[in-house]
């Protein structure tokens, strides 16, 4: 233990080979933020310090506003090299997804960073075409129309054709041609219009499925001839003016990707020979974010950086295009996930902790103790005895459960299956310890330290804020913010407040695979012990249910400032939600829930089964609490 330092830290959670530069540790132990990837930091303990000092206790969200800004300029620039160093003759105009993060304070963000870039929205639904009605304000950016569209939205998207915004909708299904042709006319307004097609390679990842010839949306090559025919007899032949195509969310190679581009420009140089104005080639999303650090095809990975993936799609373009002497297009990209998802961070206060402890003693058996008991005494007794390591778990695991088998059919007293309980986790501590070093384990035994696992209790709730790991079993890198310069003695598991036996987390990052413990550090009497999770900035802010009644949780804004003593400061804090603001959401208001329990209180009253001070009381802590945040305080 007295050997351990930052590196050895800096090497067990992999903040190096997932942080991309923006994270680090400081010499005292602390895990810092670096914002734009350079000198500057700002410890994150430093920020859940001022935040608790505004009133914005954890469960809370931080958003480096900052950090959001650089992955948009990122972006950008990549493309901008890309096409320069390619000698593309062509453009890049970016577009956000709204439905990856529609928060205010993210899509502002972007908007503001991304004016000098031209860089637009991307809406799939009425409601979020609304906001990005209301949010685009720049004549050069791109507006882009995905989703299933009823007539009112056809009818919004129109209207910002007459605002004077470059819209494109994109139609997903054959029978949206006929609806838009239909009220084009009607409003006297020329639409800009995008076919997305169905690719037919196949996808990799999580999202497979979401390309292909059975993929939700997308025309297939005869639906395409058709759309284009229909829109040449309605005079819109120059109203077609892009391909739209989607590779999937979070797609781990980069084979995969170059396969998708080549195919969608081909049916982009296709439309062009057919005599349709094409001037631009969505690529729809894709780009992934390195959630493990291990740069390979593993779905919580990518073989490929933001760099690589840019030149990828410029080149794959180009190439297409030259083959058959067709204009460069402008290229569109829907990248979410990689702007919005590193910029979050989610930070857990540890409450309490979960340990199996293991206190056998020699002399704690009695000559009339069962059979059962004795035999796992000397396993865990006489090591010596055995060749492996393996041959002596496995023997102790069949007594074990032997002895539940017996303490179910009530030959074996409580007292009895507790001990047997015990030394059966004291012969697996012992063996873990014997193992540790050792270059080679038997694959029986990787099981031993989820046996061992301690738990630690999190005041936060995984269905609302990290939906996407009970879901999808996404992982995310998960790091405590303090005490790295100390050896994590404990492995654990993570459990939320939750009462839902799946509100856990028992699957971490790890540069090789996945593993099933995180190494913490033991808690200290009187000191708060904070873990936080990174990379949550993508769908976790916005998919979040309503589970056990546990809302938003507080959330602060920060930025670097170099004047500030400690390099940033809290900009907005938005509190997080109180009973009395979820309540309504399922059709319970406040008054109604205090009217009955006014006529609990006096019934109970009038029976004297309380005092009428004592109602009172009661009925005011009820109405207070209702006012009180859903976390535990």
């Amino acid at each position: 233990m007295g050997n351990w330092s930052i590196s050895d830290s800096e090497k067990i959670y992999g903040i190096k080979n997932w942080g991309m530069g923006h994270f680090s540790i400081s010499k005292d132990g602390k895990l810092l933020v670096h914002p734009r990837a350079d000198s500057r930091s700002i410890a994150i303990t430093d920020i859940v310090k001022e935040a608790r000092s505004m009133g914005f206790k954890p469960p809370l969200t931080i958003r480096i506003q900052d950090l959001l800004r650089s992955r948009v300029e990122r972006l950008n620039k990549a493309f901008t090299k890309a096409i320069e160093e390619e000698k593309y003759d062509g453009e890049y105009r970016g577009v956000f997804p709204i439905k990856v993060n529609q928060l205010r304070e993210v899509v502002e963000e972007i908007l503001d960073v991304g004016e000098q870039f031209q860089y637009g929205i991307e809406a799939g639904s009425k409601g979020e075409l609304m906001l990005a009605m209301a949010l685009h304000d720049n004549p050069k950016s791109l507006l882009i129309c995905n989703g299933y569209k009823d007539d009112d939205y056809i009818k919004l998207a129109l209207e910002c054709v007459k605002l004077g915004k470059k819209v494109f909708i994109v139609i997903e299904q054959l029978s949206e041609i006929d609806t838009i042709i239909k009220m084009s006319k009607r409003e006297g307004v020329s639409p800009n219009i995008g076919l997305r097609v169905k690719l037919n390679i196949a996808g990799e990842g999580k999202w497979a499925d979401s390309i292909g010839e059975n993929a939700k949306f997308g025309l297939f090559a005869t639906e395409i001839v058709s759309a284009a025919n229909k829109l040449k007899r309605a005079g819109l032949k120059n109203s077609l003016r892009l391909v739209h195509f989607h590779i999937g969310s979070q797609v781990p190679n980069i084979a995969t990707i170059k396969n998708a581009v080549n195919e969608g420009a081909r049916y982009f140089c296709e439309l062009s020979r057919m005599g349709f104005p094409m001037e631009y080639i969505d690529c729809g999303g894709g780009l992934g974010i390195d959630y493990d650090g291990s740069m390979s095809n593993y779905e919580s990975s990518t073989n490929y950086s933001l760099e690589e993936y840019a030149r990828t799609v410029v080149y794959a373009i180009k190439c297409v295009c030259d083959k058959h002497d067709i204009k460069y297009p402008t290229i569109v990209t829907e990248s979410g996930r990689a702007v919005v998802a590193p910029h979050s961070i989610l930070i857990l206060e540890v409450k309490d902790t979960i340990e199996k402890t293991a206190g056998y003693k020699p002399d704690s058996l009695k000559k009339t103790s069962n059979q059962v008991l004795k035999d796992l005494a000397h396993i865990m007794e006489r090591k010596d005895s055995y060749k492996s390591h393996l041959e002596r778990f496995l023997d102790a695991e069949q007594l074990k459960n032997e002895a539940h088998t017996l303490f179910s059919h009530g030959y074996l007293k409580l007292e009895e299956w507790a001990q047997a309980e015990d030394i059966f986790w004291q012969i697996c501590r012992d063996i873990s310890i014997d193992i540790r070093n050792q270059p080679q384990i038997p694959e029986d035994l990787y099981k031993l330290d989820e046996i061992l696992s301690t738990q630690y209790v999190c005041n936060f709730s995984v269905f609302q804020s990290l939906l996407d790991h009970w879901a999808l079993k996404q992982l995310f890198p998960i790091v405590p913010i303090s005490r790295l310069n100390e050896e994590p003695e404990v492995r654990a598991t993570i459990v939320d407040i939750t009462c839902d036996s799946d509100g856990k987390i028992n699957k971490f990052t790890d540069i090789e695979d996945e593993r099933d413990t995180l190494p913490l550090h033991r808690l200290r009497r009187g000191e708060k012990y904070y873990i936080g999770v990174f990379f949550v900035g993508a769908y976790q802010d916005i998919m979040g249910d309503q589970h056990n009644l546990f809302g938003r949780v507080n959330e602060v804004h920060v930025f670097l400032e170099d004047d500030e003593e400690d390099g940033f400061y809290i900009e907005e804090g938005i509190q997080g939600a109180s009973i009395g603001e979820l309540l309504p959401q399922i059709q319970y208001k406040e008054e109604y829930l205090s009217r009955l329990m006014k006529k609990q209180v006096d019934v109970a009253v009038k029976s004297d089964a309380i005092k009428p001070r004592e109602g009172v009381k009661l009925l005011a802590h009820f109405n207070d609490m209702l006012q009180t945040k859903t976390y535990l305080q």
